[in-house]
């Protein structure tokens, strides 16, 4: 993208609508190169400006600090995983919800990995930045959640699994092939993770969670 495109709006000083909203993408994925590469401290606002190419005083027509555009990376990130259980309801069937929200979290490991890293990389390092998005609404999101699952197995759909920890260990599995996509490759003998990987990957973790949850895969 050449920097004209990504210049601010003559008429009003800031772009907006869909613009904007091009642009702010734009310098995002920029940003998820360099933060992926070099961690919070090691990015520049220079270098991600120089990246998406564009003049650095530019850049903070989008995004007024590095801090701003790391939360927003972050957040971006979170609101893609939470969208695939936004719609979690007690009527759904435990197997085929747990599938579909399965099957989309290593989807997004597969598409996003760098951002998956990102995240990663923060909350080893303390999780000072994400404590500002993981807060009062985030929490009460993770509740709702856990109610659908103590619901089921009230009803007897599902057997009686402590909901936290489930949704823990579909997270962990769904991200591992993002983060350590590394290690990986180098104990399989390969230069790169294939979307079949990834597919045989979540094929697997439906398997081996929904049997532990005492329902029957649809693989």
């Amino acid at each position: 993208m050449s920097p004209d495109a990504l210049a601010p709006a003559a008429t009003s000083g800031k772009p907006t609508g869909r613009i904007r909203q091009k642009n702010e993408e734009a310098i995002i994925a920029a940003a998820e190169n360099e933060f992926a590469r070099h961690g919070f401290k090691g990015t520049s606002m220079n270098a991600i400006a120089q990246a998406v190419g564009l003049p650095k005083a530019n850049l903070h027509y989008y995004f007024s600090s590095k801090q701003g555009l790391y939360l927003a990376v972050l957040n971006n990130i979170l609101a893609l995983w939470d969208s695939a259980f936004d719609n979690l309801r007690v009527d759904d069937d435990p197997a085929e919800a747990l599938e579909r929200y399965i099957r989309a979290k290593m989807e997004y490991s597969r598409r996003y990995p760098k951002a998956s890293r990102i995240f990663a990389m923060e909350v080893i390092s303390g999780g000072a930045f994400l404590s500002q998005h993981v807060g009062k609404d985030h929490q009460s999101w993770f509740r709702e959640r856990a109610a659908v699952f103590e619901s089921w197995i009230a009803a007897g759909k599902m057997d009686a699994v402590d909901p936290a920890n489930l949704v823990f260990l579909i997270w962990s599995g769904t991200q591992y092939h993002a983060d350590f996509a590394a290690e990986i490759c180098r104990v399989s003998a390969r230069s790169r993770l294939t979307k079949a990987d990834y597919q045989a990957a979540a094929d697997n973790m439906v398997r081996i969670i929904l049997k532990g949850c005492g329902l029957k895969p649809s693989v």
